[in-house]
């Protein structure tokens, strides 16, 4: 989003001293988090589609939804901007996988709201628990082999290094990969990517979902942030195919 997604080259946002936390999980429950979400990528109904394909449809799971990082991304995104602006890292994936599995039908938003109270009320109650053999050897399987996102295509890359574009302001809604600070900015296509990559959901207006290419875009920090902008210095971007067009 542009209020609240990929603000990290915009000046001023924050005056206190930014905190570089280099914990991976900060608090115990920050790794189930983690977990639910790997299991849900490796769940994926999408997968028995992918490279490699997985045998999905033979996994006794209830889960019949497609998931990938580009889900939780949405899910986070689409949260309040105040909300996201006050929660930690995993508090947002905390609320965009809730929301999804409400909005998709697997709990109620009164029975998400009862369960939570449980545990809030009694912080060491046990946690419900249940293994399926079948379910877990798929999840790590996914673990070891993945979901590459390049695929081969038929069409060529538009764009060829040392070429001038022009980074698009696309309309965007619940999700974008386009930084809002490179929006209506001039740049110098570095380098093509070797094939083409597939974002992992559709985004709607903004244009993401197909195989594409993607570049890396040189900027020239002064054409972005004028006289304030570090000199000797360039700034990088690497930026799927359809956020660019030819410069005039």
């Amino acid at each position: 989003m542009k209020l609240q997604h990929y603000l990290g080259g915009l000046e001023g946002i924050d005056s206190e001293p930014l905190n570089f936390e280099k914990r991976v999980f900060v608090e115990p429950w920050e790794t189930r988090i983690f977990g639910i979400h790997v299991a849900m990528m490796g769940l994926s109904k999408h997968l028995s589609q992918a490279l490699p394909q997985y045998p999905i449809e033979n996994v006794p799971t209830k889960f019949n939804s497609v998931w990938t990082w580009a889900d939780l991304r949405k899910g986070a995104e689409a949260m309040n901007p105040f909300d996201y602006f006050r929660f930690r890292y995993y508090e947002k994936w905390l609320g965009g996988i809730s929301g999804f599995f409400v909005q998709s039908g697997y709990i109620t938003q009164k029975e998400l709201d009862t369960r939570t109270a449980t545990y809030l009320e009694k912080t060491d109650a046990p946690l419900p628990s249940m293994s399926e053999p079948a379910i877990d050897d798929q999840v790590i399987d996914y673990l070891h082999r993945g979901d590459p996102a390049i695929r081969e295509v038929d069409n060529q890359p538009k764009f060829n290094v040392g070429q001038k574009v022009l980074v698009k302001d696309v309309p965007t809604t619940e999700h974008t990969r386009l930084p809002g600070y490179l929006r209506n900015k001039t740049g110098i296509v570095d380098e093509v990517y070797q094939g083409a990559y597939a974002y992992l959901c559709s985004t709607g207006a903004d244009g993401l979902g197909e195989p594409m290419y993607v570049y890396s875009v040189k900027f020239d920090p002064k054409d972005i942030w004028s006289d304030i902008a570090q000199s000797n210095s360039w700034v990088y971007a690497d930026l799927f195919e359809v956020y660019v067009e030819a410069a005039e």
